[in-house]
């Protein structure tokens, strides 16, 4: 299908999933099973689109968009980056396509980009200092990044961060911001000093309840006075042994989109609490209210709600640890693959604050699971990687779809959950197109 066809295709099932299927399949599904093509016309259509027979469309979840048909944007070039697909451009944001994110920690190249605010210009690491203080700081301090090298232990970490709003794209109807599809994701390796370190350091009180930052950046409008993003996390997120003051990505300066010259990483809670351009620390005796903290910004309903409905901010709760999750890196969507051949599936999975215990993988929409080995994290908050292979017992197109279960039992949905007005924590099961020739 031409590249126009698909964006139309991916516009119509944000607008309504249901209606998208109608119109573009004549097909008529059951709003309880939400399962099958109760009209064979409708496979007819989707059959002939493809090119190829479905042999497991019976199982085939209605409202869902083919794996195929999802959006392919082409790639545009970033100063330091390599495939990423822009979203926006100011402030700028840009994500990675599945199959980049192979490898088992993230290069710097194809990490992703999520800003609030524009990055600093004329940027001297040398002369750059870190001021720690706020209501619950015994001795306010500021600091060089020699000082933080010099005065306390060096740390090096694989951690995984990701941005809230990861997946949005597939909520309906549409939610605003930046409609992430699967690549607002990554995890490298991280250099700097334990946060913790830092802040007992300079004297924690015991009136300490969160800890905020403040950044470098500049807000869209150039309006000096008004701050881009401000956020934090509580004292004892700030507090855990994986929480950095980081200066090196991969062994290497961060780039300046992903932070340079120092940034906060608190991995597992959303990308938003782990600071770029890093310039300022406070210890608050009460929960940070800077920029962004307050709903719906980084929110979700306290209750489930309707899809559309207007939540109230009281009604609101601040996003903390991130849900199980999975990615699907290889093969990449689309590919073709010789029927009578095992494929290698491989990816990764992560599970904010825990750890993943389980990745199954499908080839039949979900009806059937089979188990794929899960590799231990390299450290607490890293993701981790898994491996299985599948043989399909006819040609004809498929969906390997992945889904992750974490230490608590806690699996992925097969579909997009519970809607939220900002389009937070999708967390559906990944998949990829596969045409078995």
């Amino acid at each position: 299908m031409k590249k126009n066809n698909k964006l139309e295709i991916n516009a119509l099932y944000r607008q309504d999933p249901l209606v998208a299927d109608r119109l573009l399949w004549g097909r008529r599904s059951n709003g309880l099973s939400r399962r099958g093509f109760l009209k064979n016309s409708g496979l007819v259509a989707m059959t002939t689109a493809l090119g190829m027979g479905i042999p497991f469309s019976r199982f085939m979840p209605a409202g869902l968009i083919p794996a195929a048909y999802a959006a392919d944007n082409a790639p545009t070039q970033i100063t330091g980056k390599s495939g990423l697909i822009v979203l926006n451009d100011r402030p700028l944001n840009a994500e990675t396509p599945a199959h980049l994110l192979d490898d088992a920690v993230t290069p710097n190249r194809y990490m992703f980009i999520r800003n609030n605010g524009l990055p600093p210009g004329n940027i001297n690491s040398e002369s750059w200092r870190l001021r720690i203080e706020g209501e619950s700081c015994e001795n306010a301090t500021s600091f060089s990044i020699a000082d933080l090298r010099s005065r306390f232990e060096e740390v090096t970490l694989e951690l995984q961060l990701e941005c809230g709003g990861n997946g949005r794209n597939e909520f309906s109807p549409a939610a605003s911001g930046n409609q992430w599809t699967t690549g607002a994701v990554g995890c490298p390796s991280f250099t700097g000093v334990r946060l913790r370190d830092v802040l007992n350091y300079c004297g924690v009180k015991r009136d300490a309840v969160y800890v905020g930052y403040f950044g470098a950046d500049s807000h869209t409008s150039g309006d000096p006075t008004r701050v881009a993003i401000s956020r934090g996390v509580p004292i004892a997120k700030a507090l855990e042994r994986e929480s950095l003051i980081a200066w090196a990505m991969n062994g290497e300066d961060i780039p300046l989109q992903n932070g340079y010259p120092l940034r906060m990483v608190c991995a597992g809670w959303p990308g938003s609490v782990s600071g770029k351009w890093l310039n300022r620390i406070v210890v608050r005796d009460r929960v940070h209210d800077g920029e962004k903290m307050a709903a719906p910004s980084y929110s979700v309903p306290i209750t489930a709600v309707a899809p559309g409905s207007r939540v109230p901010n009281a009604d609101m709760r601040t996003i903390e640890s991130m849900p199980v999750k999975s990615l699907v890196t290889f093969p990449q969507s689309g590919i073709n693959h010789e029927l009578g051949q095992r494929l290698t599936v491989r990816g990764h999975a992560w599970a904010g604050d825990n750890q993943v215990s389980s990745v199954f993988i499908s080839i039949d929409f979900g009806a059937t699971w089979l188990p794929s080995s899960v590799q231990a994290a390299s450290n607490r908050l890293a993701w981790q990687n898994w491996e299985s292979w599948v043989q399909f017992p006819e040609a004809g197109y498929y969906e390997v779809w992945a889904r992750a279960m974490d230490d608590l039992g806690r699996s992925q949905p097969m579909v997009v959950p519970g809607w939220n007005p900002r389009g937070y924590l999708n967390n559906a099961c990944h998949r990829v197109a596969v045409q078995v020739v």
